[in-house]
């Protein structure tokens, strides 16, 4: 049976798995580190905050001391590394916070489960949860795949392509027992509304702009939260060590024919005139080297472990629109205080 230590496990994607590594082993226990920061939220976390396999800690990956701390007091046979700071938009804003927690923070819990470990890696797994803008961008064609070389073209991406390297070089250097996952863009309940999907939602709900980079000819692979983390769940348990798997959702859309979706199934279920959100469009000055297209193989993924997503997109959005109707007090609180700050200074109209 597993001791687990998951970083990052209060933030979208983490909370996702934590939820279910604590309710599908028991006999798991599972120990969540996060430092709570604005995407952070224990709300994410409160059916399961009373599980008798579950524990929360709240700290730093880059914390030294309580590392060890930790590892010394719960024997860890394993690490699910979720904790990132993950938005592109914030990394152009400032790229030093995204070295300080995907970099040196990656390199410090790595640094901490081999000196905890001390050589004897029988049962043990350090599984590392990244991305595939690690990879670059795409044209019209191709595909990424597990073997296309890394061309990161924002501070998060290339941090992020940094501490898969680290992951790496320590499965090569110390024989550390590692698995990476690169995944396409994650959407589902729960998610921050920094990014496109949840802002969208929220600014249909409130008839407030919907603001599009550029002419919205930007393409991605989306894949839902939930069977993301199932596929990290076989990956776990049945992937091969020293290996990358990708994780994509077969599901490629432009963002504007994305955000049109949103507002044809948010004005039926929000009983408004057909065609009546699509006038909050709004085009907005394009990112900083924003990339065309990203699109993910994961035939490897389904090839060797027989994974593949189990929803199309337009029925993943239906659901995810669901939640955050059902859940506005969640929204509510989330996007108030610094978040209106933060989203008045990022959008700036052509």
């Amino acid at each position: 049976m597993h001791t687990i230590l998951i970083t990052g496990g209060a933030g979208f994607i983490g909370s996702h798995l934590t939820r279910l590594f604590v309710t599908k082993y028991p006999g798991y226990k599972i120990v969540n580190l996060d430092a709570l920061t604005y995407a952070g939220n224990l709300e994410n976390l409160k059916d399961i905050e009373n599980n008798a396999n579950y524990s929360f800690v709240k700290g730093d990956i880059t914390d030294t001391a309580l590392l060890k701390e930790l590892f010394d007091m719960h024997q860890f046979t394993a690490v699910l590394h979720c904790a990132a700071e993950s938005h592109v938009d914030r990394s152009i804003t400032d790229p030093l916070a995204f070295v300080t927690t995907n970099v040196v923070g990656t390199a410090t819990l790595l640094l901490a489960a081999k000196q905890h470990w001390h050589g004897n890696y029988e049962g043990k797994i350090f599984y590392h949860i990244s991305t595939d803008e690690v990879y670059g961008s795409l044209g019209a064609e191709g595909f990424f795949t597990e073997e296309t070389a890394y061309d990161p073209r924002s501070p998060y991406s290339a941090s992020k392509a940094s501490s898969d390297h680290l992951v790496r070089a320590f499965y090569h250097t110390y024989h550390m027992p590692v698995k990476i996952s690169n995944c396409s863009n994650n959407y589902g309940p729960y998610h921050f509304p920094e990014k496109l999907i949840p802002l969208c939602i929220h600014n249909i709900i409130n008839n407030k702009p919907l603001p599009i980079y550029g002419k919205g000819e930007n393409i991605r692979d989306w894949l839902y939260v939930e069977d993301h983390v199932g596929a990290i769940d076989v990956i776990f348990h049945k992937g091969r060590i020293g290996e990358t798997y990708n994780i994509g959702g077969h599901n490629e859309w432009t963002n504007i024919a994305l955000v049109k979706e949103l507002c044809r199934q948010m004005d039926t279920k929000l009983g408004r005139p057909a065609g009546d959100s699509e006038k909050l469009i709004t085009y907005v000055k394009d990112r900083a080297g924003h990339d065309l297209r990203y699109a993910i193989d994961a035939s490897k993924l389904k090839d060797e472990l027989g994974w593949l997503p189990s929803l199309q997109f337009e029925e993943g959005i239906s659901k995810t629109i669901d939640w955050y109707l059902t859940n506005s007090d969640w929204l509510n609180a989330v996007t108030s205080g610094n978040y209106q700050h933060y989203y008045e200074g990022q959008y700036v109209k052509r």
